[in-house]
C-alpha cells in the first residue's frame, strides 16, 4: 500500500482508496437530495470522464470510493467531481428546504474564512487521502472497510442491506450505481455477509 502525500496522486492511472469528508464532520448526507447529487456525479463521472467505480459507500458526512481513471488522469476527474458537488450541494442547501440551512452555511463560511483557493464556501475537506492499491490484500481489506462501514455505524445488520452502497452489487449483483465488481477478489473475501 502506497499513501500519497497531500492529496497528490502519483499513478494517475492505478486503482485508489480515496475518501471525501465533509468539512466539520458536518451530517450533510442524511438527506436523500444531498446523496442522490453525489450519485447523479459519480455516474456522469464514469459516463463522461471514464471513472471505473469498484466499491463506494455513502455515509452522513464522509463517502469512500474505490476506483480508477480510464483516461489515466484520476486527479482531474476527482477535481470536477469534488467542485461539481460542492458547487450543486450548496446551492441546493441554500435553495431547497433545508432545516439547518443557517448553521451549515455558517459552518462552510467558517471553513473557507481563511483560505484563499475558497471564495465564500469549502465544502469538502482539501485531502482525501488518496491510497494507492497495489495488491489483492489490500483490495479486499478496502472493500470489506467500504462494505461494512454502514454495519459498524449501527445503520443495517448486514452490508447489502445499506442502499448507498456497493455490497449490494456484490451480494446481490446490482445497486444504485452501477460499478465493476471485481469477482475474482470477491470471491477470496473472509467476509461474513
Amino acid at each position: 500500500m502506497k499513501e500519497a502525500k497531500g492529496y497528490t496522486i502519483k499513478n494517475q492511472a492505478g486503482l485508489h482508496f480515496l475518501t471525501f469528508t465533509v468539512v466539520g464532520w458536518v451530517d450533510v448526507f442524511t438527506r436523500q437530495s444531498y446523496r442522490d447529487i453525489i450519485l447523479d456525479s459519480l455516474r456522469y463521472c464514469q459516463k463522461e470522464q471514464g471513472l471505473i467505480i469498484y466499491g463506494y459507500v455513502i455515509m452522513s458526512n464522509h463517502l469512500h470510493i474505490i476506483a480508477r481513471a480510464e483516461n489515466g488522469n484520476l486527479s482531474k476527474v476527482i477535481h470536477n467531481f469534488r467542485k461539481f458537488t460542492a458547487t450543486k450541494i450548496l446551492a441546493e442547501i441554500q435553495v431547497g428546504t433545508e432545516s439547518r440551512m443557517e448553521w451549515m452555511i455558517k459552518v462552510f463560511a467558517y471553513f473557507a474564512k481563511y483560505k484563499s483557493n475558497y471564495k465564500h464556501f469549502q465544502f469538502w475537506k482539501k485531502d482525501f487521502h488518496p491510497i494507492e492499491l497495489s495488491s489483492n490484500g489490500w483490495i479486499r481489506q478496502k472493500l470489506d472497510y467500504i462494505h461494512l462501514n454502514p454495519v459498524k455505524a449501527g445503520i443495517v445488520a448486514r452490508p447489502e442491506q445499506y442502499l448507498y452502497s456497493s455490497a449490494s452489487n456484490y451480494v446481490n449483483g446490482t445497486g444504485l450505481l452501477d460499478v465493476t465488481v471485481m469477482y475474482e477478489i470477491w470471491n477470496d473475501v473472509g467476509l461474513i455477509m
